[in-house]
């Protein structure tokens, strides 16, 4: 076969089903369009009727343009299944974020795609203007991206195949996720999104309930509570008014919140284990090892801080910002129970640092969370301890090291060496971040701050990011949140085919 059929070929299937992907989140635009037709929004109507006709458009001609590599039923290899991956992200981040536009919204282009981004990586920062006024349409389709995020317009994509595909988990992968439920893709995903819609009507009602009973009226107790609860489940952050979480003014509310965004930063794999009968996973996992002991000790070290500091004078309500935040920052929800600054007026430097490492760390894998993962910090961890007993043990000694992750796992130098990794790539990013922000004048602490929260998913702001900051830093937080979502390995498959693709045409050209 010709390197120009074989280039075309791998076009088509990429084209094939980015098409597809992007095909089968365009259709969830029904749902705030009948959302505008119930409260009689009808500009709302009319921008999302728009925006469809063009995603659908979009996505019809790129599936058309592959049809003839899908009917020669070409193998889908992991490079088609990680560009698929990144570049369909790259492209519904665009498309979904022309209703953002039309509403008049967002500054500009960038300003949309730049929230469209925020929802679908779970991130939660947002630039759109006048919150607290948004159409009953455009605040269902931000909740609506946030929660399609957590679980992954991939999986959402292959739940809905008619048949399995060949190769499907390869594009599975490349949303970075690896969890297999049950033997098939398809079927995972099933149970992904069956986990998921579960907790939606039981977290929902929750919500619901208890905002009826703070003084909401009821329809718009029950849209707070599906905003909320799609936010919390998918540790997504976004809120329908300015004041976030502090709208409520309720412990209540924001205890079921927490209770819900410490349950989507679990593994997926776990709760399907706990749903069928293995209770002991709980404590077995090395993830939930790792996060509880983290959780606990940043908890712990920062109310000692802030009580020596005395940040807040009534001892009740110092802890429940401060349990909060920090569950908040950990489980890369974005949640704020207190106003931006005040994490630089109140919380001083090492409170900052302490929301750092929190957010950097993240939730699970396999989750709606972002951050390096614990599974990761876990194994990092587990292999520096083996390092050292293996120096202090016999050489004759060749015993095998394991962690526990769903299933006993030897803890081999290549998965030590492949955490590192990732946990290295996450590092430079916020590095490179926190660079940025101190090079357009922001303060070294909080342009740390910021960078840890976008790099990481979280969506916490210290009051940097703004429709106002700099352009080149809304593109960077853009790359970087879609970075640390992917998890880089997707990304980098993307980049390194096109410039694959770009040096075999230069080549080529040279030759003739």
């Amino acid at each position: 076969m010709s390197s120009i059929k074989i280039k075309n070929q791998n076009m088509g299937i990429i084209s094939y089903y980015t098409g597809f992907i992007i095909l089968i989140v365009t259709t969830l635009m029904i749902i705030p369009i009948l959302t505008s037709l119930l409260f009689r929004e009808w500009n709302p109507l009319l921008d999302f009727i728009i925006s469809m006709s063009i995603s659908t458009i979009t996505g019809l001609a790129l599936m058309l343009y592959g049809i003839k590599a899908k009917k020669s039923k070409s193998n889908i290899q992991w490079k088609h299944g990680f560009v698929v991956a990144s570049l369909s992200w790259i492209l519904l981040a665009v498309l979904c974020a022309i209703p953002y536009r039309l509403s008049g919204n967002t500054l500009s282009l960038l300003d949309a795609v730049f929230d469209v981004m925020s929802g679908f990586t779970t991130t939660g920062v947002v630039l759109t203007q006048d919150l607290d006024h948004l159409s009953n349409g455009l605040n269902m389709w931000r909740h609506l991206l946030t929660f399609i995020g957590g679980q992954g317009m991939i999986v959402l994509a292959l739940s809905l195949l008619v048949k399995e595909t060949g190769g499907a988990y390869k594009i599975y992968a490349g949303e970075g996720k690896d969890v297999e439920l049950v033997p098939n893709v398809k079927g995972t995903a099933r149970q992904i999104w069956k986990i998921s819609m579960v907790y939606l009507i039981i977290g929902t009602a929750a919500l619901w309930i208890n905002g009826v009973i703070i003084g909401l009226r009821p329809v718009s107790a029950f849209l707070h509570a599906l905003y909320i609860f799609e936010s919390s489940w998918s540790t997504g952050g976004f809120a329908p008014t300015t004041q976030n979480i502090m709208y409520y003014h309720s412990a209540s509310y924001e205890t079921i919140a927490m209770v819900i965004f410490i349950l989507g930063s679990l593994n997926f794999g776990l709760h399907y284990a706990i749903w069928h009968g293995n209770s002991r996973e709980i404590y077995k996992n090395i993830e939930t090892q790792s996060f509880f002991a983290t959780s606990f000790t940043a908890s712990m070290i920062a109310l000692l801080w802030l009580s020596k500091i005395d940040a807040y004078s009534d001892a009740v309500m110092g802890l429940r910002r401060i349990i909060f935040n920090i569950l908040s920052a950990h489980t890369t929800t974005g949640f704020g129970s207190v106003y931006a600054r005040q994490f630089a007026l109140e919380w001083g430097d090492f409170g900052i640092m302490i929301l750092i490492i929190a957010m950097l760390i993240g939730g699970s894998a396999c989750s709606t969370a972002g951050g390096f993962k614990g599974l990761r910090v876990g194994i990092v961890f587990k292999g520096l301890i083996m390092d050292v007993k293996k120096i202090l043990s016999s050489e004759r000694n060749m015993r095998l090291y394991k962690f526990h992750h769903i299933k006993d796992y030897i803890l081999e130098d290549g998965a030590i060496k492949s955490s590192a990794i990732i946990i290295c790539c996450y590092m430079f990013t916020f590095a490179a971040g926190t660079m940025l922000g101190t090079y357009y004048g922001y303060p070294l602490s909080e342009s740390a701050f910021e960078s840890a929260s976008i790099t990481g998913n979280v969506g916490l702001s210290i009051g940097i990011t703004a429709a106002s900051m700099p352009a080149v830093m809304k593109v960077y937080y853009i790359v970087a949140m879609y970075l640390g979502r992917l998890e880089f390995i997707s990304a980098f498959a993307l980049i390194g085919y096109i410039f694959g693709g770009i040096r075999k045409t230069c080549l080529s050209k040279l030759k003739h």
